[in-house]
């Protein structure tokens, strides 16, 4: 494999660039740009548009370290309650994981787990692996029995190769416009190590200790308990910190896979390369969770949430997460609309500690509020700012030291079109 990229990485996005770390490249390849990892889709009619892609595998060709975090939610579905056993009995360590769109698998009692391990097992006898280390996702309706007929076909049928990244994108998404997938690889101990991921979610987004559906995958060697350390560390960061609607999923779930195929030492905290591998990690979650409300339910505009100088961490997410969950600012930006009162609405419900005389507030750079009251500025130049495919956000508590950024879009009729007609 080059140490470079020209030889596999066509021009990206800017946005994937956005922030790089020092050290760190753009690759292709998604889930399977590591080394060591095969994946793949078929179509088996588990959704009702006959012929898209509904299920989905990835494989490692080995055991490999894995964390996970998933949903809080106290209706959760069976494949979460499923996925958090197997990760506590195997001590962190998985090897596959099988996914199905289209049918969440969530309220159908004890036939659901049941049906979760089925669909489990049966990954497990087409892949040659042992059943406790294959993971089950699943996303899509609640309350319908998952078909189990039809999932037994499609794993049946299945097949997954070393460049099926993004046939794993395909094969996970629901009321996404697009696949949502990225890789990298960097160098520790002079070996060079990849990581890749892809998410799925475009509805039902404001994560807490989880995301919509999101898969990462490395080869470089890591210790359980460190991988899991890193893992809840970027996805608090990341994921917990966007909005498309203010609605947690029941079936929220980020795994990641480690092969330690690459051959370093295994990572742990103290190792040297940790903060490497850190930061990597981190783009690859900040890069997908902003995909997300970029790729929100009928949303024409994505907002940054930049929240400074708040007395705490908890204050200034507190603050940042109100104004991208607050639907009346969504709206205004979706008529790019500068009512900053709605932003002020926002802080005061967001339980974060502040003091309403000192805020200051700025829409795409331009100052709206000072010190809690109007600033002097041009209407018109605040109106073409809310009007951007990007909004940018910043509000100055003027607190303390802390800062915190969220990420959000508006909210338009198309959201509405969207979910009043999703179970048909």
């Amino acid at each position: 494999m080059s140490d470079t990229v020209s030889d596999h990485v066509p021009e990206y996005p800017e946005l994937m660039t956005r922030d790089l770390p020092a050290g760190v490249r753009l690759v292709e390849g998604g889930v399977t740009a590591a080394n060591g990892f095969r994946a793949g889709n078929t179509a088996c009619g588990i959704k009702s548009d006959a012929g898209l892609p509904d299920l989905a595998m990835l494989v490692a060709d080995g055991v490999c370290a894995a964390a996970g975090t998933f949903t809080t939610s106290k209706t959760a579905s069976h494949t979460v309650l499923l996925d958090r056993e197997k990760l506590s009995s195997t001590g962190g360590h998985a090897q596959a994981v099988v996914v199905n769109s289209g049918n969440a698998n969530c309220s159908n009692g004890e036939q659901g787990m049941l049906d979760a391990r089925r669909m489990s097992e049966l990954a497990a006898q087409k892949l040659g692996v042992d059943p406790s280390l294959v993971l089950v996702s699943s996303t899509g309706i609640i309350g319908r029995r998952l078909p189990m007929e039809k999932v037994e076909q499609g794993i049946a049928q299945i097949e997954v190769n070393s460049s099926g990244g993004p046939d794993f994108a395909q094969g996970i998404i629901t009321t996404d416009t697009r696949t949502k997938t990225i890789a990298v690889e960097f160098t520790i101990e002079g070996k060079t190590v990849r990581l890749g991921g892809s998410t799925k979610g475009a509805g039902m987004i404001y994560p807490n200790m989880a995301t919509m559906l999101c898969y990462i995958t490395t080869d470089a060697a890591a210790e359980p308990a460190y991988l899991q350390q890193m893992l809840s560390g970027a996805v608090d960061d990341s994921f917990n910190m966007v909005c498309v609607d203010g609605n947690m999923s029941t079936n929220d779930t980020v795994l990641l896979f480690a092969s330690g195929v690459a051959g370093n030492t295994p990572l742990n905290a103290s190792s040297p390369d940790a903060a490497l591998f850190e930061s990597a990690l981190r783009h690859v979650t900040r890069y997908l969770a902003r995909e997300i409300p970029r790729d929100g339910e009928g949303a024409s505009r994505f907002q940054t949430v930049t929240v400074r100088h708040a007395p705490t961490r908890d204050d200034a997410r507190k603050a940042a997460r109100a104004i991208t969950n607050s639907p009346i600012w969504q709206c205004a930006m979706a008529g790019s609309d500068p009512n900053w009162g709605r932003v002020i609405a926002a802080l005061g419900k967001s339980g974060a500690n502040l003091d309403h005389n000192k805020l200051d507030i700025a829409l795409g750079g331009i100052l709206v509020v000072s010190q809690g009251i109007a600033a002097e500025y041009d209407q018109a130049a605040a109106k073409a700012a809310m009007g951007q495919a990007e909004v940018a956000v910043d509000v100055d508590l003027h607190l303390g030291d802390e800062t915190a950024m969220a990420w959000g879009c508006d909210l338009t009729h198309g959201y509405i079109d969207e979910n009043a007609t999703y179970t048909r």
